[in-house]
């Protein structure tokens, strides 16, 4: 059974993802001024196609979470996301908020993370 801080945090996060997507797919171009200028200049498609992949990504993330579905996946999809924003966006008055919603969806992933995949567990398990 999971603990109801789990799904508090899954919840939460979900409900962030689901936002942040809605509002990149009304206004894409605006979304696309917050990465630095090398990193847009390195996309091999129109920063504005870029961005509206960003907000399907970020809805798919947040469905995931919210239906508690492939959390793990989910998770870390989203951690791996919010990473590359941290590392294009540079630093400005929402990095706080991105490393904060980093390490609560990295935190999310890991607890979600199964434990056929655990391998200190499964090693422990075996000396038993």
């Amino acid at each position: 059974m999971k603990s109801s801080a789990y799904h508090i945090l899954r919840v939460g996060i979900a409900i962030t993802f689901l936002w942040v997507g809605i509002l990149i797919l009304k206004e894409p171009g605006i979304w696309g001024l917050y990465l630095q200028p090398w990193a847009a200049g390195l996309l091999p498609i129109p920063l504005k196609v870029a961005m509206i992949i960003t907000a399907f990504l970020d809805i798919s993330v947040g469905v995931f979470l919210l239906i508690d579905v492939l959390v793990w996946h989910a998770a870390l999809l989203g951690a791996l996301h919010l990473a590359i924003v941290l590392s294009v966006s540079g630093i400005n008055a929402i990095t706080f908020r991105d490393i904060g919603l980093f390490a609560a969806t990295l935190a999310l992933a890991i607890n979600a993370w199964p434990d056929k995949f655990n391998l200190w567990k499964r090693k422990n398990e075996k000396k038993m």
